[in-house]
Order: C-alpha cells, then structure tokens, then sequence
C-alpha cells in the first residue's frame, strides 16, 4: 500500500503559483490528482472538486453570468483557502477544525470514497465559503442583497451543484480506473445528512450575520462555525453499513 504523499511531493503544488483564474484553479487539482494516491482520503475530495470546478466552468447560465469578474475572484479566493489547508496541514501548522475532521481519516481504512469527497465539502463549504465571501466583500464591498447580479449567479451555481453531485459521487462510487466500489445507494443516505444548497445558502446567510457584528464577536462566530463543522465532518467519516 501506498504511503501518504511526503511534503516534498504536494507543498510545492499548492504554494507554489497561487491560482489567479478558475483554470489555474483546476490545474492545480489535477496535479493533486495525480500526487495522491488512491488510498488517501483527500483525492476523493479533490476528484469531486475537479469534476464540479469544471462543471460550473462549462455551464454558465443562458443568458450568460451577470457578475462574471466577482464569481472568477470568489472561485479563486474559495479554492485557495483549501489550498492553504493543505499546505499548513503539510508544514505542521494549526489548520481549522472543519478541515482536521478530513485530514486526520486520510489513511483510515473502512470509510467509503463518497464520504470522504462529502467530509471534504464540508469542510470547504460550511467553514471556508463564508470566509471567501467575507473577504470578496472587503475587496469589492457588493453586499449580501438578494436579487443582486451576485447573488444571482451564486444561486445558478447552486443549481449546477445539486444538479451534478449526486452525478460526480456516482462516479467516485462505482469506479475509478476500472474498480468498483461502494453500494451507490450510500449516496442518498449521506446527502440527506448534507445538501449543497442547503450549505450554500447557509454560508451566505451566515457571512451576511458575520459581517454585521463587532470584530471580536465576528472571531467568535467563526470560531464556533469552525468546531460545528468539524463535528459534522467527523459524523460523515463514520463506516457506514
């Protein structure tokens, strides 16, 4: 059996040019595809992520994205915060609660692919997607309005997501490179503990609270946004039967 990728091998891949576009983006991920190895937690998670990036990249909506310069920025600022997870999991730094969850099953064996790609998403989308929107925010101060061309494309990739992931978990569940796996009906059993669009709507509504509070309440709220969803993504860590 493999070993887990040293340092050596994934650190360079995501420190070394930070993404600037949504194709950076996804070439960053197929180079972790390629790094990790099949026993590692963390590709499961990756795969699916590689394979929504580039749903949501083929798919605008028909008329085309109404805010096309904020959703490239939020897609930079969200994928490089899991990134950032990896690299100072790497280098032996304190990483959130949310993303630990994930990191410390990588090499535990009974836990299906799907659960894996599930805990990672998770992590990204109740703890890091808030702090992308906080941070688009201090850039480009549009708010957190319903209706707002934003929020209009935020809610169409809402769409692209809950339309394509029970599609992509499909994949991960009944073979990668010829095996196969899982029972897929696991998947229906884990999204009725995590819905996407249940999450996403969350992580807007609760950026949109964040901001309103005083600095010192806003650490706390994260804090205790972070410890919440690290329990959650140990729940979905769980063998299931």
């Amino acid at each position: 059996m493999s070993a887990t990728p040293t340092p050596s091998s994934l650190f360079p891949i995501v420190t070394s040019n930070p993404p600037a576009s949504i194709d950076e983006v996804i070439r960053i991920m197929e180079k972790l595809d390629a790094a990790l190895t099949e026993n590692d937690g963390l590709k499961w998670f990756n795969l699916l992520y590689l394979q929504v990036t580039h749903q949501v990249q083929q798919h605008p909506p028909q008329d085309g994205w109404k805010a096309p310069i904020w959703l490239v920025r939020l897609d930079v600022i969200f994928a490089t915060l899991y990134f950032n997870a990896i690299a100072d999991s790497l280098s032996g730094k304190a990483i959130p609660s949310s993303w630990q969850a994930l990191f410390e099953a990588r090499q535990r064996t009974g836990i299906d692919r799907i659960q894996f790609a599930l805990a990672g998403m998770n992590a990204h989308i109740n703890h890091d997607l808030a702090l992308a929107l906080l941070a688009i925010n201090n850039e480009m101060h549009q708010g957190f309005s319903a209706g707002t061309p934003e929020h209009q494309d935020y809610q169409h990739v809402n769409d692209l997501l809950e339309a394509v992931l029970p599609q992509a978990l499909t994949l991960l569940a009944t073979g990668i490179l010829g095996q196969f796996a899982e029972d897929t009906g696991k998947i229906g059993k884990l999204l009725a503990i995590w819905n996407v669009r249940v999450a996403r709507d969350l992580a807007w509504a609760f950026a949109e609270h964040v901001q309103s509070l005083p600095p010192p309440f806003q650490s706390f709220a994260l804090a205790s946004q972070d410890q919440f969803t690290g329990t959650l993504g140990r729940s979905l860590l769980v063998p299931i039967q």
